[in-house]
C-alpha cells in the first residue's frame, strides 16, 4: 500500500503521550464576588423595538444591573472581524428569533434567569425573509440597510461593497472559456446538491467572564482566536490593545464554531455597568442561536471528454448566512477556491453568495466551505463515472493533480501524493468488501471521496522559549488548546529540539497579557505555522546559549557548538543548558529567552501554507423496509506529511469523519418559520456510540512533504470534507438513486428506495 503507514513518532518522544496540564475551561474561572449574566432574547424574527420593560426584574432579588443596548452610550457597540454589523444587544431592531436585547445581572445564575424572564419586550414587526430564496426576491426587505464599518483588512477576499440587497458576500472567479468547453463537451453533467444547517456541539458551550481591573478589561473565555476577540473588545471600549487582556486557557472544543468573538462583549458590558465580576454561561439552545454552520444549495455542471478527463466546471453556490455577517462572507471564499476539488480543471467559472436572512448567524464550522463544494461536486464526479461507463477509481485518477502541480493559478502546487492516497482508500475498501458481504435482506453500497483545502491560514505565527537555570523549559503560544492536542505536540517539538524529556517542558498558551501573538487556531494550522515558531524559537535559545558560553568562556560563538541538551566548548568540555546559564548569570539564576516568528516570507511566501487533503471511504448497508442507513467500513487516510503525534493524528481523523458522519446521516437544525425548533440535545440528532462502523481504518501518509517541522502539514479537517460525498454516493450505489440533499434520514433513504419515479427529494 502505497505511503508510509506506519504511524511512528517522533523521535526520542513518545508519540502516544498527552501532555495537557489541568483543564481548565471558562466555564470555570471564578473571581471574589462574581456575579452572573442572563440574556434575555428576542421573541420576534425581525421587528422594531418599541420598548424594554425591565422595572420587574429591576426589583427582582439579587439583581445589580439590567442592561439594554441604550446604556451603551460611548462605546461602539457592535463587533465583527470582518464587517461590523453585529451589535452587542440589539439596537433599534431585532434581525432574528432569539437575538440578545437585554442583560440581567445578579448575584446567582437562578437569580439573574428569574429576573430576566420578566423583562418585557414590545416590538413592532417587520417583514421577515427566513431563506435565501425571500431574501433574494425583487423588493425583498433589507435587513442591513445602513453601512457598517469594516474590520481586518487582511481579509480581503471576503469583503464586498454593499450592494443595496440581502448578499452580505458575492464572488465571481475562475479562468478560461467555461461556455466554449461546455459546448465541446462529450458529456456534460449537472448535479444540484444540498448541505444542511449544523452545530459544531462542543462539550463545553459558550462563556466568559469578564472584570475590570485598574481601567483594563480582563476577559476569560472559550475562544479560539483570542488575539482577534481582544481587537473586537478593544475597538468596542476605545481602548489600547495593551489595556485588555483575553485567556483561553483550554476550551471544551471548538470545531471553528469558536473562532473569532461571540459572548464576550456581553460579559465585558455587563461587568462595566454591573462595577464587578460577571460570568456569562449560555445553555445549548443559547449556544446554537449564537451561530451555527452554512448551510448550502451548489449546482455544479461538468463537461468531460469520452475518456473521462474534464473540460470545464460550471459552479452556483448559495449559502444562507443569517441575520450577520460573523464569518459566512470568508466560508463562502474559501468554498469558492475549494469547489474544483483535487482535480486539473482548464476552464472553471464559480459564481457564489452569501445571504443575510433572519435566521442565527452562521460562522465557522469544521472543514470551512470545503463539506458544501465536495458534497455537490463529488456527486458530480460518480454521475459522470456512470454516464461515461467508467470506474469512479479510474476517473478520479485521470484528473487528480500530481505532486507539484499548479491546483489554483498563482498559488502554492499540490504538496501530496494525491494517487497514492487514492490507491490506500480504494485497497483497504476492496480488501473488508471481499470478506464481509451485506447484511441479510439489506443493500449494500461502497463508495470514496475525495477534497482539497487551502489550509492554514494567513502565516502569522510568533512563539518563545524560555530555558530556565535549572534546564527545564517553558513555550509560550497565543495559539489555543481545545482537545485537538496542540499542547502536546508543541511539547514533543520542544523536547525534541533541545533534547530534553516531555516532562521538562510546559506550554503555556492562549493569553494576550502573557503570550506572543498568535493570529488564529483553525485552518488546521498551529502543528504547521506555530510549530515551525517553536523550532525557530528553540534554534534561536540555541544561539543565545553558544553566545553566552563563549562570553563566558572569553572565546568566540563559532567556536561553541550547541545540539540539543548540551553546549561543547572549544576545548571539548561538555556543558548541560543549566550549566551555560547558571555560568553566565552566576548566583545559580537566570534565564535564556528565544524567539520564532514566522511570516509571509520563505518557506511560507506562497499561500496556502499547505494543502489539507480529504480521502475517506465508506461501505454501508440500507434496510429497504426502514430506509436506515448503517456504516459498516469506514476509511480515513491522513496525509500529514509527517505524524509528529500518531495517535493524535488518529484520533483527529477519527473525530472528523465521525462529525461527517452526523451531517451525513443524522444533523440538520430546523426551523418552523422563524423559530428553531430543535435547539436541544435530544431533538438534534448526533452520532453515538452505537452507531459508530464495525470496522475503521484510520490511515497514515508520511512522506515528509509539508512546509512544517519534520516536513509535516496540519491535520483534522480533512476527513471530514469528503465523508458527506461519500455518504451520499455510497447510499446511491445501494439504492440506484441519486440523493440530492443531506442528512441522508431513514425517511429520506426510504423514500429514495420506495418513489424511484420522482424527480428530486422534498424530504
Amino acid at each position: 500500500m502505497p505511503g508510509d503507514v506506519t504511524g511512528r513518532a517522533l523521535p526520542r518522544v513518545d508519540g502516544r503521550d498527552k501532555v495537557t496540564g489541568r483543564a481548565r475551561f471558562a466555564v470555570d474561572v471564578a473571581f471574589p464576588g462574581m456575579l452572573h449574566a442572563a440574556v434575555v432574547r428576542s421573541m420576534a424574527a425581525h421587528a422594531r423595538i418599541v420598548g424594554v420593560d425591565a422595572a420587574a426584574a429591576a426589583a427582582g432579588p439579587g439583581v445589580v444591573a439590567v442592561v439594554t443596548a441604550g446604556d451603551l452610550g460611548g462605546l461602539f457597540p457592535r463587533f465583527g472581524h470582518i464587517v461590523a454589523d453585529h451589535p452587542v444587544l440589539a439596537t433599534g431592531k431585532v434581525r432574528y428569533h432569539g437575538e440578545p436585547v437585554a442583560l440581567v445581572v445578579a448575584g446567582t445564575k437562578a437569580e439573574a434567569e428569574d429576573a430576566a424572564a420578566t423583562v418585557e419586550v414590545a416590538y413592532e414587526d417587520l417583514p421577515a425573509v427566513l431563506t435565501p430564496p425571500e431574501a433574494l426576491a425583487r423588493g425583498a426587505p433589507l435587513l442591513h440597510d445602513e453601512e457598517s464599518e469594516r474590520g481586518d483588512e487582511t481579509f480581503g477576499e471576503a469583503h464586498s461593497p454593499r450592494s443595496g440587497t440581502n448578499v452580505a458576500h458575492g464572488v465571481d472567479s475562475g479562468w478560461g472559456d467555461v461556455d466554449a468547453a461546455l459546448r465541446g463537451a462529450a458529456a456534460v453533467v449537472e448535479t444540484e446538491a444540498h448541505f444542511p444547517m449544523l452545530y459544531a456541539y462542543a462539550m463545553e458551550p459558550y462563556a466568559a467572564t469578564a472584570r475590570w481591573v485598574g481601567g483594563a478589561l480582563e476577559v476569560h473565555t472559550g475562544a479560539q482566536h483570542p488575539f482577534m476577540v481582544r481587537d473586537d473588545l478593544a475597538r468596542i471600549f476605545r481602548l489600547p490593545a495593551s489595556r485588555v487582556r483575553v485567556v483561553s486557557e483550554y476550551i471544551g472544543g471548538g470545531y471553528g464554531s469558536k473562532s473569532y468573538t461571540k459572548v464576550e462583549p456581553l460579559a465585558a458590558v455587563a461587568a462595566l455597568l454591573a462595577g464587578g465580576p460577571v460570568k456569562v454561561v449560555l445553555d445549548v439552545e443559547g449556544s446554537i442561536l449564537t451561530t451555527r454552520a452554512d448551510p448550502a444549495r451548489v449546482r455544479v455542471r461538468t463537461g468531460f471528454a469520452d475518456d473521462g478527463g474534464i473540460l470545464a466546471r460550471d459552479v452556483d453556490i448559495e449559502m444562507d448566512g443569517g441575520a450577520y455577517a460573523d464569518n459566512g462572507p470568508l466560508v463562502l471564499a474559501k468554498a469558492a477556491a475549494r469547489c474544483q476539488g483535487p482535480y486539473r480543471v482548464p476552464a472553471l467559472r464559480v459564481r457564489g453568495r452569501t445571504v443575510y436572512t433572519n435566521t442565527a448567524p452562521s460562522s465557522s464550522y469544521r472543514g470551512f466551505g470545503a463539506p458544501q463544494v465536495t458534497l455537490a461536486g463529488e456527486l458530480n464526479m460518480d454521475m459522470a463515472a456512470e454516464r461515461l461507463g467508467i470506474d469512479p477509481a479510474e476517473i478520479r485518477r485521470l484528473n487528480l493533480v500530481k505532486p507539484g502541480e499548479e491546483l489554483l493559478p498563482g498559488k502554492r502546487p499540490i504538496d501530496a501524493d494525491l494517487h497514492a492516497d487514492l490507491e490506500m482508500v480504494v485497497q483497504a475498501l476492496e480488501s473488508r468488501g471481499e470478506s464481509r458481504p451485506a447484511r441479510q435482506g439489506a443493500l449494500r453500497g461502497t463508495a470514496f471521496a475525495c477534497s482539497a483545502s487551502d489550509a492554514g491560514a494567513y502565516p502569522v505565527s510568533t512563539a518563545s522559549v524560555r530555558v530556565l537555570a535549572d534546564g527545564s523549559a517553558v513555550v509560550s503560544s497565543g495559539s489555543t488548546e481545545m482537545g485537538q492536542g496542540s499542547r502536546t505536540v508543541l511539547t514533543q517539538i520542544a523536547a525534541q529540539e533541545l533534547g530534553m524529556e516531555p516532562a521538562d517542558v510546559r506550554v503555556v498558551q492562549g493569553d494576550t497579557g502573557t503570550t506572543p501573538y498568535e493570529r488564529t487556531t483553525g485552518a488546521s494550522r498551529t502543528t504547521t505555522l506555530t510549530g515551525t515558531a517553536v523550532l525557530r524559537a528553540c534554534a534561536d535559545a540555541r544561539d543565545k546559549l553558544a553566545a553566552m558560553l563563549a562570553e563566558s568562556l572569553g572565546c568566540s560563538p563559532a567556536e561553541v557548538t550547541v545540539e540539543p541538551g548540551r553546549a561543547v566548548g572549544p576545548d571539548g568540555r561538555v556543558y548541560a543548558y543549566a550549566d551555560v546559564v547558571r555560568r553566565f548569570f552566576g548566583a545559580g539564576a537566570g534565564e535564556v529567552v528565544g524567539l520564532g516568528i514566522v511570516r509571509k516570507e520563505g518557506q511560507f511566501a506562497v499561500l496556502p501554507p499547505f494543502w489539507e487533503i480529504g480521502m475517506v471511504g465508506v461501505s454501508l448497508d440500507v434496510d429497504p423496509d426502514t430506509g436506515v442507513a448503517t456504516v459498516d467500513h469506514l476509511v480515513t487516510v491522513g496525509d500529514v506529511g509527517f505524524a509528529i503525534n500518531p495517535a493524535a493524528v488518529e484520533g483527529q481523523d477519527l473525530g472528523a469523519a465521525t462529525q461527517g458522519l452526523g451531517g451525513a446521516l443524522y444533523e440538520e437544525l430546523l426551523y418552523d418559520g422563524p423559530q428553531l425548533v430543535n435547539a436541544n440535545v435530544v431533538d438534534y440528532r448526533v452520532p453515538r456510540m452505537a452507531d459508530m462502523p464495525r470496522r475503521i481504518d484510520t490511515l497514515i501518509a508520511q512522506r515528509g512533504d509539508g512546509v512544517g517541522p519534520y516536513g509535516a502539514k496540519g491535520a483534522g479537517e480533512g476527513a471530514l470534507n469528503p465523508i458527506g460525498a461519500a455518504v451520499a454516493a455510497a447510499v446511491a450505489r445501494a439504492t440506484g438513486r441519486w440523493p440530492d440533499r443531506l442528512p441522508l434520514t431513514p425517511e429520506r433513504i426510504w423514500r429514495l428506495v420506495h418513489q424511484p419515479d420522482k424527480e428530486g427529494d422534498d424530504g
